[in-house]
């Protein structure tokens, strides 16, 4: 099952560095056993742009469209037998420690 892995920020990261793995050694593992798709740093928030449709108007907005001070930095699309699965590898990653990761399923339209 595939899951999307939004690797977000978090205003409370882990204080005790020395336990946090390296992104190197999580990618490689995860490479390495098929788990990990594909995945990728997002650029920073301020670069970001909303669009929305309203009325039939284009509406266009500079930076993330929500106030918050967690932000997404980047994805990991990722291959598991199950939910399971997936957080154990979300589990492994280094912003477990400094952020927070989030699994959400994909979904089979057809």
């Amino acid at each position: 099952m595939k899951y999307m892995m939004f690797v977000c920020t978090d205003t409370e990261p882990e204080t005790d560095e020395s336990r946090i793995p390296t992104i190197e050694a999580w990618v490689a593992e995860n490479d390495a056993a098929g788990r990990r798709v594909e995945g990728s740093v997002l650029g920073a928030a301020a670069a970001a742009t909303t669009v929305r449709v309203r009325g039939g108007e284009l509406l266009l907005s500079d930076g993330p469209f929500a106030e918050t001070k967690e932000v997404i930095v980047g994805f990991d699309i990722l291959e598991c037998a199950d939910l399971d699965e997936a957080i154990e590898v979300a589990r492994a990653h280094p912003m477990a420690h400094g952020g927070r990761l989030e699994l959400r399923p994909f979904v089979d339209l057809a």
